[in-house]
């Protein structure tokens, strides 16, 4: 799903990067970062397409940015550049608009191609996925590695896809070079992330799975402290991985699930891949592994022909599976999806629905941190005061400073509203 790491730009010169949307876009952000280095006062605006909100977003940063600084050239890349480069192009101040596969190349970054309008590829015809070298993500702790790309699947509310292309995938060698680097430069903690980073290897020889990828980067580098994975679909979790969950501390107790609903009838109106069965099995089988395991879900309320009962069924599950860890969408209508074209449930509905989701996982995430007290948690800090634990739990120091980066031993003595209250043990 989507969240936001835009600021407003500085005041002038330079390279700034205001990036929307998924792990994915935070680390290619940091590749244009790299190719972009000689430049002088430019903006990118890295956009994303899932929601009208992650576009209404970036829209009104890139008019507050040519307010801001007029003479700028700005770029905007991005999913929802790639789907719709017309209607970027023709917002006030932009100066370039790349597409997802051009965004990436070199080339497109020299003071000379600036000048030479937009370049948006057909990523539908792209077909593998380029490794880039990244040492540096900016005022992060933990590191992003672009392991897959793209999606096959056609969900029928999601227009990603034809932003990213046919799913591809990264080579082992290329990703253990990454995360190598990573290490080298300091991180201790590396998140592997993609559009639909389960189906990697698909398309490489002898299809190898996710699972085997994790333990190749953990056996060929030893020094990474934690290795996490980005959202995860249900359904094709591997045995691999649920091996790594059972035998490998380095390997994160945390899973993210592209959930979505909680009702059957939903679900096979999305065209999802699983039904509520078989993520209740996933969550049984991570939480009989591992106890202490940190779950979490996207999820999205108010799809069309969601009628009362059918949502009060998402509800039920929601309840019973307690999941610390939602990320509540309203139903966003995207052009030419299968969904736009469902009878829809009003927007006020579709927001009301989501509050009273997000209230069921704040209780959830309240209880699961209850459960988290007295412990001793691996915390990653991220400031000097604060950090999320081995599984993804928030924590904040009740007194005392630790540096940004390190990983500290810290017990849990308090839960508040944002998480574990502990104290350096």
């Amino acid at each position: 799903m989507t969240s936001t790491d835009a600021d407003a730009p500085t005041e002038g010169g330079g390279v700034d990067i205001l990036t929307f949307g998924c792990r994915l876009n935070t680390y290619e952000s940091e590749v244009m970062r790299g190719h972009a280095a000689g430049l002088d006062d430019v903006i990118i605006v890295n956009t994303c397409a899932v929601t009208g909100e992650a576009e209404r977003q970036a829209r009104q940063a890139i008019r507050r940015a040519h307010r801001q600084r007029p003479g700028a050239r700005i770029v905007v890349t991005g999913c929802a550049a790639q789907i719709d480069p017309d209607r970027w192009a023709a917002i006030p101040g932009v100066s370039r608009v790349l597409g997802n596969e051009d965004k990436l190349k070199a080339e497109s970054w020299s003071a000379k191609a600036l000048t030479e309008g937009h370049a948006v590829s057909d990523i539908m015809a792209a077909k593998e996925t380029a490794a880039h070298l990244v040492t540096d993500f900016a005022g992060r702790t933990r590191a992003f590695v672009q392991v897959q790309q793209g999606c096959d699947h056609r969900c029928t509310f999601c227009i990603i896809p034809f932003g990213r292309g046919p799913s591809r995938s990264v080579p082992v060698g290329a990703v253990v070079e990454q995360v190598r680097a990573l290490v080298t430069a300091g991180y201790r903690e590396v998140v592997l992330t993609g559009v639909d980073i389960t189906s990697w290897g698909g398309d490489l020889p002898g299809t190898p799975r996710l699972g085997q990828l994790c333990r190749r980067v953990l056996a060929l580098v030893p020094e990474l402290e934690r290795l996490r994975l980005s959202s995860v679909d249900p359904v094709e979790i591997d045995e691999g991985i649920w091996r790594l969950l059972e035998n490998e501390n380095r390997f994160m107790p945390y899973l993210h699930l592209s959930l979505q609903a909680g009702s059957d009838m939903i679900l096979k109106r999305m065209k999802r891949r699983h039904l509520v069965a078989d993520a209740a099995a996933v969550i049984d089988r991570a939480r009989s592994i591992r106890p202490e395991i940190g779950i979490g879900a996207d999820l999205i309320a108010g799809f069309p022909t969601e009628d009362e009962p059918l949502f009060e069924e998402t509800v039920a599950f929601l309840e019973q599976a307690a999941l610390p860890y939602l990320h509540v969408f309203p139903y966003s209508a995207r052009p030419d999806t299968p969904a736009a074209r469902m009878p829809a449930i009003p927007v006020a509905e579709r927001k009301s629905r989501a509050a009273r989701i997000r209230a069921i996982g704040d209780q959830a995430a309240q209880t699961y941190y209850r459960s988290l007290l007295g412990r001793d948690l691996r915390v990653l800090m991220e400031t000097p005061e604060s950090g999320h634990s081995a599984e993804f739990a928030p924590v904040r120091l009740a007194e005392g400073r630790s540096e940004a980066g390190r990983i500290e031993i810290l017990r849990a003595t308090a839960v508040d509203e944002g998480g574990l209250v502990a104290e350096i043990v």
